[in-house]
């Protein structure tokens, strides 16, 4: 994913006045910009971070403070600064609900968990988190050309929630807790359907059910199973 504003093309910045004081800086905005772009291009993402907030921070009524937040935010996210990335999508959020970059900040926030996911020493709610905001973004901003990929990563990201949820019930079911199995697994039957676990799920509440002594419920699992997935694996198994 790679997103570059040019936002000098030989057009004269102008600076609004709109509410608060600018800070007073010692170098035009257009210096500071052309140097962050210059840290930026050579991949010092630290430096042009830096240099993004600088310009965000002393001309915060220019019409590019906006902008300098996505390059601020993006820099950060390149240097896999996640949670500055998030603290500078934040600020974007809070002082600019309405530009026209709102879409791609809100996938970015999501991208910036997602690719914490698969960290094992990070909070496991991470996919719990990007799954959130990518939803968000798709409910919100349906027609935006980030939500195409915002749907694909949720998708991903049930999967791997779903995997999760699967794992710890085949754990409850080697110790029988067959009430803890069959909670998460009707959890993934409810709520993951679109993922491959899904199968699978229904599969073992019929094994779960008929471990308890409940024939009926688990005929009941086994019928969803073949109605739904004739051709599964897991449905060649049912006895």
């Amino acid at each position: 994913m790679k997103k570059i504003i040019l936002l000098f093309c030989c057009v004269p910045l102008l600076y609004a006045c709109s509410g608060g004081e600018e800070i007073k800086s010692d170098r035009p905005l257009e210096e500071i910009y052309a140097d962050a772009y210059k840290e930026f291009n050579d991949k010092d993402y630290d430096d042009a971070a830096e240099l993004f907030q600088t310009a965000e921070s002393q001309y915060p009524s220019s019409p590019w403070a906006a902008d300098a937040l996505v390059m601020m935010a993006y820099s950060r996210y390149m240097d896999k600064d996640f949670a500055g990335a998030i603290l500078a999508i934040d600020r974007y959020m809070r002082f600019h609900p309405g530009h026209k970059d709102v879409p791609y900040m809100m996938y970015l926030r999501g991208m910036c968990y997602y690719r914490q996911v698969s960290d094992v020493r990070r909070d496991p709610g991470m996919s719990a988190y990007a799954l959130q905001q990518f939803q968000q973004l798709v409910d919100r901003f349906p027609s935006s050309e980030y939500a195409k990929n915002a749907k694909n990563k949720i998708l991903i990201l049930k999967n791997y929630i779903a995997g999760k949820v699967m794992y710890a019930a085949h754990e409850d079911m080697q110790r029988e807790n067959w009430t803890a199995a069959i909670t998460r697994l009707q959890s993934i039957v409810a709520t993951a359907q679109e993922t491959v676990m899904t199968p699978e799920a229904m599969f073992r509440l019929t094994e779960c059910y008929t471990a308890i002594g409940l024939p009926e419920q688990a005929n009941g699992y086994a019928e969803m199973l073949r109605k739904n997935f004739p051709d599964n694996e897991w449905t060649k198994k049912l006895k």
